[in-house]
């Protein structure tokens, strides 16, 4: 019983967020007449929100570090798209050769602001803040204030496009999707498996066997029953494959390799993750050429969704992506958070999206909601903490 409490504890805010997006899901199913869980609208919703997932990934690695952000993120997805646009719509470049060229001024932006946060040791909301104004320039400079449309289906398809069904083309439901959802349910089993029986193995804590049953039994049930719902309207979307394609990478990377745990150690208390030998400059430098990486991904895969590179795109998507961090159990502090929170924290932002959409509740309402629900998060967190230092 005791071990249990301590679980709890030390994940409560995972657990709640959890809840919480239960509870909202729940409540917009009834007050949107069944609508807001139709397959097809399920798969519109993770389609809509798509770059949210992708930038609440690299946003949580920042807040990790030292509960850092960046503020240039939506600037740099309008500047990527635009590239993009520039490359495959004026001068008809291979989809791939602009990709591949969009992904390396991703990595160039990160270099360029990695460089001013982590060696002159400017605070990154500055050098993020001028990133934000800069790129946006950059945007409206280089389209000279114009949108550019469309592209090509294959780019099209990124974000909007569905894995085929290899194993039928008659029936109702996708059979690849559903084959792909068994197997992920069936690694996952594994893996928690095996997990469980290392930490037995160093005498590691363990929660008991029946609590541990009943977590992966809910989550294995969940991811059957999410690929069962999708499977019901076109199957896979690509956009969900490189989106899970992430979430896995960066799970292993944070929860099992060494700079992942440097990342953690940093957020926790800098000062003496340098005196332990950690080079802090390196792991900050790190972590904001990676975000600028992602920033590109989700600038191509937005270009994608919109089919257009235009100078307005990517307004509020650093507010998506922080709000969505917090909500997932990100700590202002540093020093905790996880990939699957940030995912979790981007689900609930797109439930609260669609589901006011689909209830005709305007934007300016729409604003309001998600700035409480912002501040609701941040005062929990703090709350915790306060808790945590007087028990």
């Amino acid at each position: 019983m005791e071990t249990i409490k301590k679980i709890i504890k030390n994940n409560m805010r995972q657990y709640t967020m959890l809840v919480f997006l239960v509870v909202i899901v729940i409540i917009f199913q009834f007050a949107t007449n069944g609508i807001l869980l139709r397959p097809m609208n399920v798969t519109n919703l993770v389609l809509q929100n798509a770059y949210v997932f992708i930038l609440a990934i690299g946003m949580m690695i920042l807040l990790i570090n030292g509960g850092n952000i960046d503020l240039a993120v939506g600037s740099v997805v309008a500047f990527v798209g635009a590239i993009a646009g520039i490359m495959m719509i004026n001068y008809h470049w291979p989809m791939w050769i602009a990709i591949i060229i969009c992904l390396i001024v991703g990595v160039i932006i990160g270099l360029w602001q990695g460089f001013w946060i982590a060696y002159v040791r400017i605070p990154g909301f500055i050098v993020t803040l001028a990133g934000m104004l800069i790129f946006r320039g950059l945007t409206n400079l280089i389209l000279k204030g114009l949108t550019l449309a469309p592209f090509s289906n294959a780019f099209q398809a990124i974000s909007s496009g569905f894995v085929p069904d290899f194993f039928s083309q008659t029936s109702t439901i996708n059979i690849t999707c559903l084959i792909v959802g068994i197997i992920l349910a069936a690694l996952y089993l594994f893996f928690q498996c095996k997990n469980r029986l290392h930490k037995q193995k160093i005498h590691a804590e363990v929660s008991s066997w029946v609590l541990f049953l009943v977590q992966v039994i809910i989550t294995t049930l969940i991811i059957l029953l999410a690929f069962f719902w999708i499977a019901r309207f076109q199957g896979l979307p690509i956009i969900l494959v490189i989106i899970g394609i992430l979430v896995i990478a960066y799970n292993f990377f944070l929860s099992r390799t060494e700079p992942g745990r440097y990342i953690y150690a940093m957020g926790g208390n800098e000062k003496a993750a340098k005196l332990s030998g950690i080079n802090t400059n390196k792991v900050l430098f790190f972590c904001y050429v990676n975000m600028s990486v992602l920033a590109a991904v989700a600038g191509i895969a937005a270009a994608s969704r919109i089919n257009s590179a235009s100078p307005l795109a990517g307004q509020s998507y650093e507010m998506d992506a922080i709000s969505a961090c917090f909500i997932g159990g990100a700590s202002m502090y540093g020093g905790a958070g996880t990939v699957v929170g940030a995912i979790i924290g981007a689900m609930f932002m797109g439930v609260l999206n669609n589901g006011m959409s689909i209830l005709g509740v305007g934007t300016d309402i729409v604003s309001i909601i998600k700035g409480l629900v912002l501040l609701f998060a941040v005062a929990f967190d703090i709350f915790s903490k306060s808790r945590a230092k007087s028990a």
